[in-house]
Formats: structure tokens, C-alpha cells, sequence
């Protein structure tokens, strides 16, 4: 393939198929099995399955990247630092809002060149809902076979932004963030959403402000950070630096702040409110 554009139909094909097989799952009418990974996080078979997809599915593609999946192995830092490029692949993101059957879940895959994420997909299994970017090319929103460009929503301190954050994670430190800043613009609003939504939802200007003041890790944000990032958005790390991916041992993200609107002076803003590690 010569190009990144040209992977977006194969990937597609991925990751509506790794959709399907989570569906199955989650319309059927037995209990979802949950069990625990050694970190204690849940894991069902949904996950399982959609992560043997995607990992035939990329292997087929004969790129030759490795493939890091949160249901894979984990290679050494000694392995992975040698790497270029790879794909990072979160089969199932939201593994708790499936457990609860809120539909707040997605299939991530994404593509790291040197640290930084250069494409990104992101499916919503049960509305069908499609977000693609990718880097020099564009972000976009695909619905029923109908596709929107994405392009983030510029603002200022005139305007009412929306803010997304964690339903489960980080709620306290957030309400004291929020405490010094919002009161800065016309009027604030706070919404919670799953998963890796937030992030596309800064992407498509439905919302402009995401603070994670919780650990997550590399695979929950990499495909939406390429969307955000094509769609004009930015991530930054608690030392307000590009968020960058595979640069140390471990694979938990630091906090970070996600950006909608990157002519916006956030980082100002943002180093007023917080002392910055």
C-alpha cells in the first residue's frame, strides 16, 4: 500500500467486524461473563474475540508492523523501543459501560510512527458510528454510508464551552479544575461520556475541553488523539507537551489535557489554574 489513505477501507472492514463480534456478546440474552486481568480490570470474551479480528486483520494487511493490543502480550521497552511503526489496538475500549449495557464502548485501532499517533480508528459498535483521521489527510465521521469532514469548534471566553470528562475516574480533582477555570467563560457545561467518545467528540466540535485527571493507558487514547489531532485538536501531557506514545516502560498515560480549538491560548489558561509537574 502506498499510501495511509488506502488502509482506510481494509480497516474498516477490521473493525466492523470486530463490532459485530462484540455485538453478539451484548444483544445476547445470557449474563455478560466478566473475569479479572492481573491489574483487576474487567475482561469478557467481547474483548477477546474482537482482539483476534483485529490482530488477523492488520497481520493480513502483510505491513509487516507490530501489533500491541491491551489483549495481546506486552513486549519489552527493550523489544518496542525499536520499533517505528506499529499499531496500538484497544479491541474493545470501554469494557465497563459494555458490562453495563450503556452502548458507551468502541473498537480502537491506531497507527504510531516515532512516538506519535498518524491514524486512527474509531467504531461505535452499536449506533454504526465511524471516526477516522488520519494525518495530512483529514478527521472524519461516517454514519449509514454518509460522511462528514471533522473540524474542531473555535472558541473564546465569550462563548459557552462544554467540557467532557470520566463518568468513573478523577471527578474530584476535575471539580476543582473546573472550579478556577469555568467561571473564566460565558457559561460552562459538564458532560460524562465512555470511553474514547470524549475525545472524538472534541473532534467533531460537539464538545471543547477534555481534562483527564486519572490514569488511562496508551491504547485508550491513541486512535481518537489521531482523529482529534487531523480534525485541528491537540493533546498535551501534565507538563503540557504533545502526548507522545511507546517513550518509556510503562504504557499508562500521564494526565493530560485534550483540546478542541488549538488556536486557543488552553495551555495559559490551564498553567494559571494548576501547578504543573
Amino acid at each position: 500500500m502506498s499510501s495511509l489513505e488506502e488502509l482506510i477501507q481494509p480497516l474498516k472492514q477490521i473493525v466492523f467486524e470486530a463490532g459485530d463480534a462484540i455485538l453478539k456478546v451484548y444483544n445476547s440474552p445470557s449474563p455478560i461473563k466478566v473475569d479479572s486481568k492481573t491489574d483487576d480490570s474487567p475482561v469478557t470474551q467481547a474483548d477477546y474475540a474482537a482482539h483476534h479480528i483485529i490482530e488477523r486483520g492488520l497481520n493480513a494487511l502483510h505491513l509487516e508492523y507490530p501489533v500491541l493490543s491491551e489483549e495481546g502480550g506486552l513486549p519489552s521497552f527493550d523489544e518496542r523501543s525499536n520499533w517505528q511503526r506499529y499499531w496500538l489496538v484497544d479491541p474493545l475500549d470501554g469494557t465497563k459501560e459494555f458490562i453495563n449495557r450503556n452502548d458507551e464502548f468502541t473498537v480502537n485501532i491506531a497507527l504510531i510512527d516515532s512516538g506519535k499517533a498518524i491514524l486512527g480508528m474509531v467504531y461505535v459498535p452499536v449506533t454504526g458510528t465511524l471516526y477516522y483521521g488520519i494525518e495530512g489527510f483529514g478527521s472524519f465521521k461516517e454514519v449509514a454510508n454518509e460522511t462528514t469532514k471533522l473540524n474542531v469548534k473555535p472558541i473564546s471566553f465569550d462563548h459557552d464551552i462544554k467540557i467532557v470528562g470520566s463518568r468513573r475516574h478523577g471527578a474530584e480533582a476535575l471539580e476543582k479544575l473546573l472550579e478556577k477555570i469555568t467561571p473564566q467563560f460565558k457559561s460552562a457545561e459538564l458532560v460524562s461520556m465512555g470511553s474514547s467518545l470524549k475525545i472524538c467528540a472534541l473532534a467533531e466540535g460537539s464538545a471543547d475541553w477534555y481534562p483527564r485527571l486519572a490514569l488511562t493507558s496508551e491504547w485508550d487514547t491513541a486512535a481518537a488523539h489521531a482523529v482529534l489531532s487531523a480534525a485541528g485538536g491537540q493533546i498535551v501531557d501534565d507538563e503540557l507537551k504533545p502526548l507522545k506514545y511507546n517513550t518509556k516502560e510503562s504504557l499508562l498515560n500521564p494526565y493530560f489535557h485534550a483540546f478542541g480549538d488549538s488556536n486557543f491560548d488552553w495551555k495559559s489558561l490551564i498553567k494559571s489554574s494548576v501547578e504543573i509537574r
